[in-house]
């Protein structure tokens, strides 16, 4: 039965936040926008089944028929013949209109019926005056509003499953392996782990990817997990937007410098990982700005080490398309995938590639995209970590800066004399050089004003001289690659000495 007007006022109410901000809760987002009157739904997905499932379950809790349209079979109500003459899209519109019945009318892969102006028009005629109770849904992975329907038409976007829906999907397709004889030997910490690791993905990607671990050799245990999360890797890099990163820095210890952070992170580890304290928000995310090379990508590392959380990276140079509207929508469709996988930490290196406003030199896309991700910072619910860094921070807005944008702006200034030690000894360890053999404390006086990069790349140097003569680097080797770098803080002394100008009074030294 429809909902009398009072309880029409209260969904109104709740959809602006349901619709928009929650990630979980599809069938009552659905549910809401049918009971509202919506005439026109645009619906995003790639999972169609899925989609069908919450529409059923929404519909149904209203009591609506549900009838489906598709190209090869025409329109017809669910459990019913098809109606005699529909598969003509423009025809079916005129069914849907000449009968008047209550109903929400799906039409699949509607993307390319739109290029029909006539179905365009009927459309249209439908969502201006639409009968009583009637809801047209055009489903498609991604919808290109035509002209004449902006205005008229809500576009809705289905979130990606929850750890709920995955579990669920987990536990079906458990049973189907069971029934091939294959074995499933998952301890209770490992499904939790690999419901964690499925986050992000769709029933399907997340259905397919079990099915191959189990296929490899009949059946699924522990020791998939780490080939089920390469495989998720290798599907989130497949648009090039989203990379999942391994943090492989050990623990806070094992990373030199950073004294301050590492505190920050400490303090706050214990709220963003679960613990629930009034009035304490999850923390959002910190700006890093500083030196180039001196170790902001480490500190993104650090962070999704310190808390125990995937790490996420986000190239917002790859975001731009040269579709009007596309840029946007690739924002928006990671940053729902994070969220997703939430807890995570979210990585956006160089973020003044894709939101700095200097210019219009793009249309205005920077500018938008800007807007899209402060609306996402504010709304976001808690447990996506932003870990942004910015070599030019000049280039971004004032709005970007403010004060509770970010919990903290961190400056990376170049390391000093026990970091530097630390950073060597650090990147000797990795290529199995004991730094006892090394004189450090020379290095170290010798390498003032070097950033990590510059004292990672002068070893990487020393062990090409030893190769070459076909012996064992040596202290030597490591002290002439010093002798003949000159570093960043050197070459470009003017534009190091401005950053640290900036920094003072803006930004807390990491």
């Amino acid at each position: 039965a429809w909902p009398c007007p009072s309880q029409i006022g209260e969904m109104l109410h709740l959809v602006g936040s349901m619709v928009d901000r929650s990630p979980m809760d599809n069938v009552a987002d659905l549910r809401v926008l049918l009971a509202s009157r919506h005439a026109l739904l645009l619906a995003e997905t790639q999972d169609e089944e899925r989609f069908r499932t919450i529409l059923d379950r929404a519909a149904g809790e209203l009591d609506l028929p549900v009838w489906l349209w598709s190209a090869t079979t025409g329109l017809a109500r669910v459990g019913l013949p098809v109606q005699y003459g529909t598969r003509n899209p423009h025809l079916a519109i005129q069914f849907i209109n000449d009968n008047g019945l209550p109903g929400v009318y799906v039409f699949a892969d509607a993307h390319p019926i739109l290029d029909d102006s006539r179905v365009v028009r009927g459309v249209k005629e439908l969502a201006m005056d639409p009968p009583e109770g009637q809801t047209v849904i055009l489903t498609a992975p991604k919808h290109e509003v035509p002209a004449e329907l902006e205005g008229l038409a809500h576009v809705w976007r289905l979130r990606p499953p929850d750890a709920v829906e995955l579990r669920e999907l987990a536990e079906r397709t458990f049973g189907d392996l069971a029934d091939r004889d294959m074995t499933v030997d998952l301890s209770v910490a490992a499904i939790d782990e690999l419901v964690s690791a499925l986050a992000g993905l769709s029933l399907g990607e997340a259905e397919r990817l079990i099915q191959r671990a189990a296929l490899s050799d009949g059946s699924v245990s522990d020791g998939d997990l780490p080939s089920i999360r390469q495989a998720k890797a290798e599907l989130l890099a497949g648009d090039g937007i989203l990379e999942l990163v391994e943090a492989n820095v050990g623990s806070l210890d094992d990373v030199g410098g950073f004294d301050n952070l590492k505190e920050w992170l400490v303090i706050r580890s214990a709220v963003f990982t679960g613990a629930s304290v009034s009035g304490i928000d999850p923390p959002k995310g910190m700006l890093l700005t500083g030196i180039p090379g001196a170790g902001k990508s480490l500190i993104a590392k650090t962070v999704a080490t310190a808390w125990g959380v995937p790490l996420v990276l986000l190239d917002p140079a790859r975001l731009f398309s040269k579709y009007i509207g596309e840029s946007e929508e690739r924002l928006i469709r990671a940053l729902e995938s994070v969220e997703a996988m939430a807890p995570a930490v979210l990585w956006i290196d160089e973020i003044e590639k894709g939101f700095a406003t200097s210019g219009d030199g793009d249309g205005g896309v920077s500018k938008r995209m800007l807007g899209t991700f402060l609306r996402w910072m504010q709304d976001r619910p808690g447990g996506v970590f932003v870990v942004a860094t910015a070599n030019d921070v000049s280039s971004l807005p004032p709005e970007f800066l403010r004060r509770g944008r970010f919990d903290e702006i961190f400056f990376v200034d170049l390391p000093r004399d026990g970091a530097r030690q630390a950073i060597f000894e650090t990147h000797l360890e990795r290529r199995d050089l004991d730094p006892t053999r090394f004189e450090l404390d020379n290095l170290v006086k010798a390498t003032n004003g070097f950033s990590g990069a510059e004292i990672e790349t002068c070893i990487v140097g020393a062990l090409y001289r030893a190769l070459a003569a076909q012996r064992e680097v040596t202290n030597s080797d490591v002290a002439s690659e010093v002798a003949a770098t000159v570093p960043l803080s050197v070459s470009r002394a003017e534009d190091v000495a401005a950053l640290r100008t900036w920094a003072q009074g803006r930004a807390a030294i990491a």
